[in-house]
């Protein structure tokens, strides 16, 4: 993570960036407060610390957004700050500025970025209300953090993994009951996805065997390449999960050229961000649904409930995570394993299973798990 900007940095960037900000909005807001009714009607700025166009959680915020203005329950501008390192230098002015024009009720920034520019604002304006997604690094009195339940959803994607290495009868699932995972680094929130996957294929399948291997790394592909034809080739893994952010593509790249796997996808559905090679052998996606949750978010706001200055965990029956059901995991799964997975779905939301979590347990236990079950 860069060092923040000095204050005076930020305060002449805010100015250079008046204009900036117009050419660049996508603008769905008129000024000041609004009502329909009775009815709360919220102003919002969006922040993407990116572009519209990911295909993954920038675009599932937008989506979010732009269901709760078609139901009349916000008025929004989306500001794309861009990506780039220059562009960085001036996300915190950026912040300042929507804060200090005092238009909104909700301004909305999100990923694992953002965190520390937006506690620096956020103290300078504690009037001001915020909310950011997928993160949990600082709690605030004016902010919203929700996060997803990544143990559930390792889960669901187990419960997949473990039944369809035993479906012989699709093309590269070869006898042997061995899936794989690879992680981005050996950590709480790594092996908070890893504990659930490990339960949900052990559920699919007693006898199911786990590879597991870490990059160490989050923007290494080359390495994960490596471990992944390792896997594949020495242990006969014919399905492996990629939690390791853009290093996961480089084991569905060792997926595609060894022609016998298949590759999972987290977060966002990955089949639509890859080649059409890549895609092809891409069987689901593991989801945090953003855009839901800015939803229920607004749902629960409406009612009453607010959840500033709190950490939120969001899970299946909120909406915050889900796995994709269309396109591959429609055409290549049979009846019998999509019937698992809607179990799973419905036992999860219930709460019949309680996933057990990786963050905050000292006892090992995942460790402990991920030796049991190695090939």
């Amino acid at each position: 993570m860069k060092k923040l900007l000095s204050m005076l940095l930020a305060s002449a960037l805010a100015v250079s960036m008046l204009a900036g900000c117009g050419s660049k909005a996508n603008t769905d807001a008129n000024k000041g407060d609004a009502a329909e009714g009775d009815k709360k009607v919220y102003k919002v700025c969006n922040l993407v610390n990116g572009t519209l166009g990911d295909k993954s959680f920038f675009d599932s915020a937008q989506a979010g957004l732009e269901k709760l203005k078609a139901d009349g329950r916000i008025d929004f501008k989306t500001i794309e700050m861009g990506g780039t390192t220059e562009d960085q230098a001036k996300w915190q002015g950026y912040l300042e500025e929507v804060s200090a024009s005092g238009e909104y009720d909700l301004i909305i920034c999100g990923t694992y970025q953002m965190p520390d520019y937006l506690k620096n604002v956020a103290e300078q304006f504690p009037d001001q209300k915020y909310l950011i997604y997928d993160d949990t690094t600082y709690t605030l009195p004016n902010v919203a953090n929700l996060s997803y339940a990544q143990n559930d959803l390792g889960y669901l994607v187990g419960v997949y993994a473990g039944a369809m290495t035993t479906e012989t009868s699709l093309e590269g699932i070869n006898e042997d009951a061995v899936i794989g995972f690879v992680g981005g680094v050996d950590s709480p929130v790594i092996n908070d996805f890893l504990y659930g996957f490990i339960l949900g294929a052990q559920k699919s399948n007693p006898d199911i065997k786990i590879d597991t291997r870490y990059v160490n790394s989050y923007v290494d592909p080359a390495k994960a390449k490596e471990l992944a034809e390792s896997m594949i080739n020495d242990k006969k893994c014919d399905i492996i999960w990629g939690v390791a952010g853009n290093s996961g593509n480089g084991a569905a790249e060792a997926a595609l050229e060894t022609g016998k796997a298949y590759f999972i996808g987290v977060d966002s559905d990955q089949e639509l961000t890859f080649s059409p090679e890549m895609a092809a052998i891409t069987l689901t996606s593991g989801l945090k649904n953003i855009g839901n949750s800015l939803v229920w978010f607004f749902d629960e706001w409406d009612k009453g409930v607010e959840h500033f200055g709190q950490q939120t965990l969001l899970g299946m029956k909120e909406g915050g995570i889900g796995v994709v059901t269309d396109k591959n995991y429609d055409s290549k799964t049979p009846d019998a394993v999509k019937e698992k997975v809607t179990d799973a779905i419905d036992a999860i939301s219930k709460g019949e299973v309680v996933v057990p979590t990786a963050i905050g347990n000292e006892t090992n236990e995942v460790q402990q798990l991920r030796e049991a079950v190695k090939p």
